[in-house]
């Protein structure tokens, strides 16, 4: 332990923090099943964070709005014997996350109800447990038989952590340590560090409070400690500034976190300490310049993120999200738009560590419901689609305030935003902007508002009261309340009505979801509004359209990863497939284009092929490759064209070659033939293209110091085994999960593209498999299974440790195939 001033060597302190993991579980909603007495031998073991929903099959007769997965009721039960507690302290049981509509009971008795499923909450469990050394029961009865609830997949149950915390009499309050930093140069840095310091017992007390800050390497970089008076019976804040030589300062490319000791002395002992990971940065939204990191331009390369692991589900172990955002950054992306709730604590620990900005967002509704199936304002009204919105007028302050103590000390928070896509639900928005006016004929996409400005305050104006607006100055004034360092955000489907209105008033930073055609039209009516885009589509035009104006802050692509749910109607497409990554969290070809852009310094090539007849283009009398619809690539809107990653087409076809590429001239060659240069600038979409007679052997693009190949394969014969990117860099301390990705391979070593095999995935060892995936958005095998068939020649297992220490191995068969091994570090 580090010696304080005085060279007095305090005591350990008696704050003690377990993480509740191991649970019993039962689809149950008998009431009974709360009592300590109640027989329990129909519950099962599990491990929270745990998602019901996902370890169940796809079902086309569910709703394809949350993923074509039931919901359903449960209950969950954890005994544990009443903790040694001190004399007048406290015993606390925090959960990050429910979903949802929750009731904890404690030893029979129910002590808290929550509805909302994306914030935390805590309870103090201490007048109400057995006395020492007795046996306590937790029972969570989780209610999610409104299954289609939601726009996209939720997930059921406790599917983040659970803490039992005891701290003394004298203890800092839960969340109630909040830093900021008011001056961060290169020389120097001010932490003013404000702590809520809880005195449990009656009468004022003294103490000491104790602030260290430790750099990078462990090494104390400032410290400073005075003397105060508790409240009696209450809280006291108290507020202490720190100062710091020389920061390092936290950046998407250099993440550095200092370590903040908070400590609470009485009597010369130590009797409470919380840690704080913190980062020095400054943040500016500039309207006219764009935003600003450490005082330096940054356009922001954002994606929007659902909170689905894919094959896990919502319960997404670290190891998952690791390897995820890994191949987000390796793509360019500096930043997360946590689409469309508040993320888990462990999810921006991960952001502050590998390094992204994000936008941490409260709520996708507020008083009235959208339309779960068809987006929108609701259309159709039935049980099983109420959801938050409902709860949104008693609930919503303290859910946003919940979210934002856990959160604001993260250097990765840059944002808060307050809504998604709110003006839907509001009729005089609609109405205001003219664009559903059934003489209109322009699109909503590309095309200016029809009405003017005055006409849409008008039309707001006559509806009567603005509850849009109002609503949105109450969010801002609560967020304000305990944030002033981060703009509050929104992201606005209608904005040429929001920005006439209270709405707009409300936010430091409006984001334009799909309008980029709105940009200017903000920068001439609305020159004080900082602006960017808040959703946008993953092509070349929409960061074309960031990159020409320096006022518009960056983006948030939607989406950067495939996600369950939003699609109603559409089975067996159970997944939006507008991703970066897919389901599994492979790459696709629009993380090629945008790595491209977004990384250009750094030399990249990759090639697609697509048969002419199924393509988007045609081919000239010269050759050239030339789009159907001119134009057409400026408004592509969600997903990609379907272009294969394989050399496996009939003799004399005609294949379109498309190339994405830093380079900016390239030659295609086939089979050591060249079908000749083209240069990037001649293709505004920024993908190269040939048209080229197939025939077998091997196709390379040449140029820009990349030499890349694909090759004609023969079928399936062989396995190739890896852990996939997160097996470079991952530093999650104790992995909670393995990637196991599986390739098929020809007998001559070949990648196989073309070709399917149904594989299994077998553990040797203290582990076993949570689920299995192809990222196939049209793929309706079950995820908690250990056999799947490939899609596009590949497959994913994810292996979860079960403890033993034997190294653990992953043996993967498939018929016809030679069986592969992959070893495991099991516990590393």
């Amino acid at each position: 332990m580090p010696i304080p001033p005085g060279g007095v060597i305090l005591p350990a302190m008696p704050r003690t923090t377990e993480t509740l993991s191991d649970w019993a579980f039962a689809p149950t909603d008998d009431a009974a099943a709360v009592e300590p007495g109640f027989d329990a031998a129909s519950f099962a073991p599990v491990r929270v964070p745990h998602d019901w929903s996902v370890e169940h099959g796809f079902d086309e007769r569910l709703e394809g709005c949350t993923g074509y997965l039931p919901g359903g009721f449960g209950t969950y039960r954890r005994a544990f014997p009443t903790p040694e507690v001190p004399a007048g302290g406290r015993v606390r049981l925090t959960f990050d996350g429910v979903y949802n509509r929750s009731e904890v009971w404690l030893n029979g008795r129910r002590i808290h109800q929550h509805p909302y499923g994306y914030s935390p909450f805590t309870l103090d469990l201490t007048d109400q447990l057995a006395p020492a050394d007795q046996e306590n029961l937790i029972a969570v009865r989780v209610d999610r038989t409104r299954y289609a609830d939601s726009r996209w997949y939720t997930g059921s149950g406790i599917y983040r952590a659970v803490t039992l915390e005891v701290v003394e009499a004298l203890h800092v309050a839960h969340d109630g340590v909040f830093v900021t930093t008011p001056e961060v140069s290169d020389g120097h840095a001010s932490a003013t560090v404000r702590t809520e310091v809880v005195h449990a017992g009656a009468g004022e007390v003294g103490f000491v409070l104790h602030q260290r800050v430790l750099g990078p390497d462990g090494a104390e970089a400032a410290s400073t400690r005075a003397g105060f008076n508790s409240a009696d019976a209450g809280v006291r804040a108290v507020e202490q500034t720190l100062e710091i030589a020389d920061p390092q300062r936290w950046s998407p490319d250099a993440p550095t976190l200092y370590t903040l000791q908070t400590r609470v002395e009485r009597a010369g002992e130590v009797v409470d300490e919380v840690e704080t990971r913190i980062g020095f940065r400054t943040l500016e939204h500039d309207a006219a310049r764009g935003f600003f990191l450490n005082g330096r331009p940054t356009p922001i390369r954002g994606v929007c993120l659902h909170h689905d692991g894919g094959c896990v589900g919502a319960a997404v172990p670290d190891a998952v999200w690791e390897r995820r955002l890994r191949t987000l950054k390796d793509g360019g992306c500096n930043a997360i738009r946590t689409a469309h709730n508040p993320p888990s604590a462990a999810f921006l620990d991960l952001c502050d560590r590998i390094g992204f900005l994000v936008q941490d967002e409260f709520f996708d509704e507020w008083e009235f419901p959208k339309d779960k199936r068809k987006n929108c304002r609701e259309q159709s009204v039935d049980a099983i689609t109420r959801g938050y919105c409902e709860h949104f007028p008693t609930h919503a302050e303290a859910d946003l305030k919940a979210v934002m103590r856990r959160d604001r000390n993260h250097p990765c928070v840059f944002q808060w935003s307050i809504g998604n896509e709110i003006e839907w639900t509001y009729p005089a928005y609609v109405e205001a902007t003219g664009f559903f006016n059934m003489d209109w004929q322009g699109n909503y996409f590309w095309s200016l508002p029809p009405n003017d400005r005055a006409t849409i305050r008008a039309t707001i104006e006559a509806a009567g009261p603005d509850p849009c607006g109002e609503t949105a100055q109450r969010l801002a004034g609560w967020t304000r309340e305990l944030d002033t360092t981060r703009p509050v955000f929104a992201n606005c489907i209608l904005p040429s009505a929001s920005l006439e209105t209270a709405y707009g008033d409300a936010l430091d930073v409006m984001g334009f979801s799909y309008r980029r055609v709105m940009y200017d039209y903000a920068g001439r009516h609305h020159p004080e509004k900082a602006v960017m885009g808040g959703e946008n589509l993953g092509h070349a035009h929409e960061w074309q359209a960031v990159q020409e104006r320096d006022r518009v802050a960056g983006l948030f692509l939607w989406t950067g990863i495939d996600y369950m749910g939003e699609s109603d109607g559409q089975w067996p497409r159970k997944s939006t497939d507008s991703g970066l990554l897919d389901a599994a969290g492979f790459v696709k070809p629009a993380w090629h284009l945008m790595r491209t852009l977004w990384r250009p310094e750094v030399p990249h090539t990759h090639i697609t092929t697509q048969t002419l007849d199924d393509s988007l283009y045609r081919v000239d009398a010269d050759g050239r490759v030339l789009e159907r619809e001119p134009g057409q690539w400026e408004r592509r809107l969600w997903g990609w064209h379907g272009v294969e990653e394989h050399w496996n087409w009939r003799k004399g076809e005609i294949v379109i070659v498309e190339v994405a590429s830093t380079a900016g001239e390239l030659d295609l060659v086939l089979n050591g033939r060249s079908l000749g240069a083209r240069r990037r600038e001649d293709f505004p979409d920024r993908l190269f293209k040939w048209a080229v007679p197939w025939e077998a052997g091997e196709l390379r693009a040449v140029g820009g110091g990349a030499d890349v190949g694909i090759r004609t394969a023969g079928p399936p014969a062989t396995l190739k085994l890896s852990r996939g990117p997160s097996a470079m860099a991952v530093a999650v301390r104790s992995p909670d999960a393995h990637h196991v990705e599986a390739r098929l391979h020809d007998a001559d070593g070949r990648r196989v593209r073309h070709a399917e095999a149904e594989l299994t995935f077998r553990p040797d060892g203290p582990g076993k498999v949570l689920g299995v995936d192809n990222g196939s958005p049209r793929s309706v095998q079950p995820y908690a299974s250990d056999r799947l068939t490939t899609s596009q020649g590949r497959a994913l297992a994810i292996v979860g440790e079960a403890g033993g220490g034997r190294p653990l191995r992953v043996t993967v068969t498939g018929p016809g195939l030679a069986a592969a091994t992959l070893e495991l570090d099991a516990g590393a």
